[in-house]
């Protein structure tokens, strides 16, 4: 093949505001998609693993939010990685499937050979050039990534069976109320174009069936039979599910890391990930110090120019912190995300939190939570403009935006 028929489009499924209510309260002032993990954007560690993509044309970003809450970044971004990243807004929901094939025109544009899809919330190492060689050593329509969890977790996700001699995906489930494997489905894919075709086909189908035959209303109200509007296709049980077994869809497993970013306590320890690859992919960006001129940090540790930290603080390990924040003499964090603005004074402690926008830590004050990231209050929340007053101790606790908090609170949601 030649360079010219080897051009690549990538999509990026980034969602919208009607989804994602398990990431208030940080989702009420920011798009989940631009919340930093590692100091950078979510959807930045998918978007700069597409550039390793040989032959690159386009990015596309595919949601419900508004296009002005990504313009900033689409422009940014575009010209800091030197190819166009554009955001498209979807008018209704039209499923997994459905979205990528209501900008079938715009995604084939550049007449790309491959076409990869990737969702927003999934933390990776997003083996993406390697996943394309393996997708053209074998020949089908799509490629997709998998990993191997705990029998425990696996029905959370999609789960699979594949040839272990040639990956080829012989049988696929969408959370299966009975274990199936321990591989699951990634989120992250990579079609031919025929994948349109695909599509297309469940559509007809579907407008062909409600032709066909009128349902009746208690056959209306079963799962499996309620209709569907035919430009709404799941990319899972629509697509995946009826071509396994037919030689057109592979599996290309990573041994690497691999999360979804479902709530808060997940994207702190998705940054924990993101910060660990820095220091084989990105060493720059992490922070270094020695207690003297500047702070003491032990571990992965993210510091945005900007913000300013005394050098007697202790910072690290894992430890991402924002622009123009400010760190005070003797202060201690630990496995925690600053965002914007926000001021921690002289001898406080911030332990598996998140502190907000403009959010300001009194004296000896100390935030703190288990760091158990799957449960409710396993991290602690602070929304934007909190403000804990010195000497103050928050455990285990969420606490919604506009608090000032005088007496200690322990595993509480404070509305």
């Amino acid at each position: 093949m030649g360079i010219a028929e080897e051009r690549v489009v990538a999509v990026i499924m980034v969602g919208g505001p009607t989804k994602g209510t398990r990431f208030r309260p940080l989702s009420l002032n920011i798009p989940k998609p631009l919340f930093p993990l590692a100091g950078q954007p979510m959807v930045h560690h998918p978007i700069s693993a597409c550039k390793r993509i040989p032959n690159l044309a386009q990015i596309y970003l595919i949601g419900f939010y508004e296009e002005r809450d990504f313009a900033l970044y689409t422009s940014s971004i575009s010209n800091e990685l030197k190819v166009p990243v554009r955001y498209l807004k979807e008018d209704k929901p039209h499923g997994s499937a459905g979205g990528l094939y209501n900008f079938r025109d715009l995604i084939m544009e550049d007449n790309p050979s491959h076409i990869f899809l990737l969702n927003c919330d999934v933390c990776s190492s997003f083996p993406l050039p390697e996943m394309l060689d393996a997708h053209k050593r074998y020949g089908g329509m799509g490629t997709i990534l998998v990993v191997k969890v705990s029998a425990e977790t696996a029905n959370e996700f999609g789960e699979l069976v594949a040839d272990p001699m040639t990956n080829e995906l012989l049988h696929y489930t969408e959370k299966p109320e009975t274990f199936v494997s321990d591989r699951i489905n990634c989120g992250v894919y990579v079609f031919t174009p025929d994948v349109f075709t695909a599509i297309q086909g469940v559509s007809t189908q579907r407008k062909d069936r409600a032709n066909l035959r009128r349902v009746s209303s208690f056959e209306a109200l079963q799962p499996d039979t309620r209709s569907l509007p035919s430009d709404f296709v799941r990319l899972d049980q629509d697509i995946l599910s009826p071509l396994a077994g037919k030689k057109q869809l592979y599996v290309y497993e990573t041994k690497d890391f691999w999360e979804q970013i479902k709530t808060p306590g997940m994207s702190l320890k998705c940054s924990s990930l993101y910060l660990a690859q820095f220091r084989r992919t990105s060493p720059h960006l992490l922070a270094n110090g020695n207690g003297t001129n500047s702070p003491s940090i032990s571990g992965e540790v993210y510091i945005h120019p900007s913000a300013k930290a005394h050098p007697s603080a202790k910072i690290g390990p894992n430890v991402s912190i924002s622009a123009n924040a400010r760190i005070g003499a003797g202060a201690r964090l630990i496995s925690c995300i600053i965002l914007d603005g926000v001021e921690i004074k002289e001898n406080a402690v911030v332990s598996h939190a998140i502190v907000g926008w403009k959010s300001s830590i009194g004296k000896w004050a100390r935030v703190q939570a288990s760091g158990d990231y799957n449960a409710k209050l396993g991290v602690t929340i602070l929304g934007e403009s909190v403000i804990v007053e010195d000497e103050v101790v928050v455990v285990n606790s969420i606490v919604l935006p506009h608090k000032t908090l005088n007496v200690g609170v322990q595993d509480e949601i404070l509305l």
